[in-house]
């Protein structure tokens, strides 16, 4: 799951031990600005290549509403998170959870981030093996980066190139112990989304002067589609917004906590905007042969060199910017998986522990890399993550929170409210995963 977005920045749950109380002096004095430019870009993942391909299931008119929607059920989840973590004593999602519902429910969080941070990881395995070696749909080739410049042969497949990113790219950088530059992720995510909207939308609006854009639909298509297949684009879309896990190390740095929501809403409404615009733009570019990664279309050939060299362009970047994001997914993944394994307080830090480090690192690149090649398929991912951890995180938990009311805060409002975010969320959820287990999800 659109992993999804997936989202680039996923700050690891502190134990219950180790969170932060508001008067810590190492708490940052930051602005609603800063807030606002973390929070776009933990949404701006890998989960924007999936988009298009929304908009080719639903249409152009119901998939605005569907973004416009799930953005509006971010905002009112998040806005239970926030208000539950002012009442109470927690400063983590994971301590919030606790307060509510006891270990059990700490232990869920951090299992539904393990889960959610390893699919992420695999999608972007996923999308570097779609770059450089290409993706089948319906019996349509698409070439790879790698095979449109040397040919088909055993080292451009995707086993092979994969397996060279791992060692001589991945590896390195997973090998690193300390992750200090968020913020240069952070920036280089949303220039390249924003580079990638630009591109798109000259690209469509040169087809359109040369009347080669694809015809569009406004709403869906029963004939190639069914009722059953609309609702496994809603994952991809929780996905996409899915940043709850962020919320608290976001407003921590805040300087007033209370800034938090004004920040939230404005990071939903950029989203939304760049979200719309990749869809309707990629949509437009290529009509019915859409694929479930955009950046697989780029292959197509075109009238001129620059015109080449601009689609590999847009290829190489945005694989190489989910390389260089690859290990801060990595760096809290494996976090979260240490304090799940060796809970001992005594335990040295896992840095310092060269062994522990060692063997983590090596088993969790060893296991994103065999199952990127085994289903080299983004839609499953981001249908899966959306309907199970993602929405967990999203929409369950927050929602659970409220109907338990551990504080005596809850309106009955919150308490319907609550109760209308769950139906929505295992409603969709639930549909979505019917129709991907009897084979008929549309872009399978």
């Amino acid at each position: 799951m659109i992993v999804p977005d997936t989202s680039p920045v996923v700050a690891p749950l502190l134990p219950s031990h180790l969170e932060r109380s508001p008067e810590d002096p190492t708490r940052q004095n930051g602005s609603v600005s800063g807030a606002v430019f973390n929070v776009s870009t933990t949404m701006i993942g890998a989960g924007i290549m999936s988009v298009p391909a929304t908009m080719k299931v639903l249409g152009l008119v119901p998939g605005f509403v569907v973004i416009v929607f799930v953005a509006l059920i971010t905002d009112v989840t998040v806005e239970f998170m926030l208000r539950y973590t002012s009442s109470g004593k927690s400063a983590t999602y994971a301590g919030m959870m606790g307060e509510s519902f006891g270990a059990v429910g700490s232990l869920a969080i951090k299992i539904c981030v393990i889960i959610t941070n390893l699919g992420v990881l695999i999608v972007y395995f996923i999308v570097l093996g779609d770059v450089l070696c290409g993706n089948e749909s319906n019996g349509t080739r698409h070439l790879g980066i790698l095979q449109e410049w040397f040919g088909v042969y055993w080292w451009t497949s995707r086993a092979f190139a994969l397996l060279i990113v791992a060692l001589f790219i991945m590896l390195p950088l997973v090998m690193l112990r300390r992750v200090d530059s968020l913020r240069y992720s952070s920036a280089i995510s949303i220039l390249l989304a924003l580079v990638f909207v630009a591109i798109c939308s000259s690209m469509a609006f040169s087809a359109m002067l040369s009347g080669k854009t694809q015809s569009l639909r406004i709403v869906p298509d029963f004939s190639q589609v069914t009722v059953l297949d609309l609702f496994t684009t809603v994952p991809v879309f929780v996905t996409g917004f899915g940043f709850h896990v962020n919320v608290h190390p976001i407003r921590a740095e805040l300087g007033r906590a209370s800034h938090m929501g004004l920040a939230v809403r404005i990071s939903l409404t950029i989203c939304v905007a760049i979200y719309f615009a990749i869809g309707f733009f990629g949509y437009l570019l290529f009509g019915n042969e859409t694929m479930p990664d955009v950046l697989v279309n780029f292959d197509q050939n075109s009238d001129s060199t620059a015109g080449r060299l601009l689609n590999d362009v847009v290829r190489i970047s945005y694989a190489l910017h989910l390389a260089l994001v690859f290990p801060i997914m990595n760096y809290s993944l494996r976090a979260n998986i240490d304090e799940l394994l060796f809970s001992n307080k005594n335990k040295p830090p896992l840095g310092l522990d060269t062994p522990r480090f060692v063997s983590l690192t090596f088993i969790l690149l060893a296991l994103t890399y065999l199952v990127a090649v085994a289903i080299p398929n983004i839609w499953f991912f981001f249908q899966f993550l959306g309907s199970t951890t993602i929405v967990c995180l999203s929409f369950l938990f927050p929602a659970s929170i409220v109907l338990r009311d551990m504080h005596g805060i809850s309106k009955t409002k919150d308490q319907v409210m609550a109760i209308v975010v769950i139906v929505f969320a295992v409603g969709t959820s639930g549909i979505a995963i019917w129709t991907n287990l009897n084979g008929s999800g549309a872009n399978q």
